[in-house]
């Protein structure tokens, strides 16, 4: 990924993350409008299905939201984030799978 593409690719990575977030919480009948219900929601799954990486995938999705703001990021630290994100669907619980997953993600930052 060459430096000048971090900041698109990692608001990318924060909203194919939420996206994942929401199909979940429709399914289930949860609030989705806000950032907090996110919160709500990965905490609700990691105690449904004891994986403490759930909200951690999350807290790395939004530090990849915060780096389209401040393009700080190098990287390579970009696309280690993008790389953890990319992990959420192979998580126990509701997901809307894997493939489906890549193939979103794989539009979103595709020409980075």
């Amino acid at each position: 990924m060459a430096a000048g593409d971090v900041p698109q690719a990692s608001e990318k990575g924060l909203g194919t993350t939420a996206r994942i977030l929401k199909g979940i919480a429709a399914q289930r009948g949860w609030e989705h409008s806000r950032l907090r219900h996110y919160h709500r929601i990965t905490s609700r799954l990691r105690t449904e299905t004891g994986d403490g990486d759930i909200r951690r995938l999350f807290t790395t999705a939004g530090a990849l939201h915060n780096n389209f703001y401040g393009n700080d990021m190098r990287s390579d630290d970009g696309a280690d984030g993008l790389d953890d994100v990319a992990t959420l669907p192979g998580k126990p619980g509701p997901t809307l799978g894997p493939v489906q997953f890549f193939a979103e993600l794989s539009r979103e930052i595709s020409g980075f």
